[in-house]
């Protein structure tokens, strides 16, 4: 005697008391949110604001500034000071983007990751 599939209330066929797909989609679902709500935590760490930026940007924005919170060189980074104000470094972040920081003696203080564009429109650290 074979055994005949049930149709569950989601439109679905097959045998059980649940829909499998419809729990394997939900399960998926609720994932993907806690990875976003991680990914959203982990904002409130950061020495500065990088929510504006593409995933790989942040990525290697918070590379760079953890080894300048330990005391790495900012030449590591390949990091060179501005020609018109030498207290502003600019550390390359990706090609179009970069890591400015403004020189206090022992320490660099990061103040803003800024795009290419913008880098070049405007002198950053004029004020």
């Amino acid at each position: 005697m074979s055994r005949r599939k049930k149709k569950f209330s989601c439109g679905h066929k097959g045998y059980g008391q649940e829909c499998h797909k419809c729990a394997q989609a939900a399960a998926e679902k609720e994932n993907k949110q806690q990875q976003k709500h991680q990914w959203e935590a982990a904002f409130a760490h950061d020495p500065i604001d990088l929510t504006a930026l593409p995933k790989n940007v942040v990525l290697k924005a918070r590379h760079i500034l953890r080894g300048l919170q330990d005391r790495q060189d900012y030449r590591e980074f390949r990091g060179k000071r501005l020609r018109h104000n030498r207290f502003v470094i600019s550390i390359p972040v990706t090609r179009n983007y970069r890591l400015l920081c403004r020189d206090r003696g022992n320490f660099l203080i990061p103040e803003a990751v800024i795009s290419h564009e913008d880098y070049n429109v405007c002198k950053p650290g004029d004020s």
